[in-house]
């Protein structure tokens, strides 16, 4: 991977996220282990985290070395990061129930987390991904996006943009029956977004593979490399969704659906201009919107 050290959790999940497709099954295996459960690795020893992922425990030592660390108690070191920063969320979350005046501090709390998340989010995403991801959305004869429960409202967001600036989307509800009939319409050749954070919704994760096998190409949105959304994926977006409670946000992942849509829109150019004149008069002839306003 690099021999220079990550000094945070955050440059290492990037380190590992980057390189994962290109390591090996077993130094895979231990990346998607650190990726998906920092907090336990912090506190293993090299024969606990060799035991738990199925390798032997030179293979620790190695892995940590191709990381960028000079032995294991680093990488555990930096994952012990991330546990203090996710305690000090915590206790955040407890100063709440504790402290009424301390409620006071959650809207600057949450505002600068979800500033951080979405600066995250955007300085991971390279030009190559965004392209690609541009691509997907506008080039192909017709985009499926499927969110469930709180993924949904990014994935609904998604559809909704896509549609005002592109033909042949459809955004795929949840409701009882309702996924098998989105499913259906899912063709070769189409563009199928699946949107979900841990704790991944199952219907996604089968959802996903299912459209993966009927040769649709899968656009992935999603928080981890470990995810089960990814091995299904033609190119996986990632969002950070941490928040100052127990509750993760997803500010990141709607920030990152409308940059995706502007783009669409971007790359569409006249095409988009026509759809959005022409969305225009069917609001003007409807009266979609209130004339009283500005």
């Amino acid at each position: 991977m690099t021999d220079a050290p990550p000094r945070t959790f955050d440059e290492l999940a990037e380190r590992l996220r980057r390189a994962l497709p290109e390591l090996s099954r077993s130094h895979r295996l231990l990346a998607q282990r650190v990726l998906a459960d920092p907090e336990g690795v912090a506190f293993m020893t090299v024969s606990e985290l060799a035991s738990a992922v199925g390798v032997n425990e030179a293979t620790v030592v190695r892995f940590a070395a191709a990381a960028g660390f000079k032995g294991f108690p680093q990488l555990k070191s930096v994952c012990r990061e991330r546990l203090r920063e996710q305690a000090h969320l915590l206790r955040r979350f407890e100063t709440l129930e504790q402290q009424p005046d301390a409620q006071a501090a959650l809207p600057r709390q949450a505002a600068e987390l979800d500033a951080a998340n979405i600066a995250r989010t955007f300085a991971r995403l390279d030009s190559a991904s965004w392209e690609a991801g541009v691509r997907l959305l506008a080039d192909a004869p017709r985009v499926h996006v499927l969110g469930l429960r709180k993924c949904h409202a990014p994935a609904y967001l998604l559809g909704y943009l896509l549609g005002m600036v592109r033909e042949g989307v459809h955004t795929i509800g949840g409701e009882a029956g309702l996924l098998i009939d989105g499913l259906r319409r899912v063709k070769k050749g189409d563009t199928f977004v699946a949107v979900s954070v841990h704790r991944y919704t199952a219907e996604t994760v089968r959802a996903t593979t299912w459209a993966a096998k009927q040769g649709a190409r899968c656009l992935v949105l999603t928080d981890n490399a470990s995810s089960p959304l990814v091995p299904s994926a033609e190119l996986t977006l990632y969002a950070d969704a941490a928040g100052p409670s127990v509750l993760r946000s997803v500010t990141a992942f709607t920030a990152l659906v409308q940059a995706l849509a502007a783009g669409v829109a971007a790359a569409a150019g006249h095409n988009a201009r026509d759809t959005l004149e022409l969305d225009e008069q069917l609001f003007a002839e409807f009266g979609v919107y209130d004339r009283q306003g500005p």
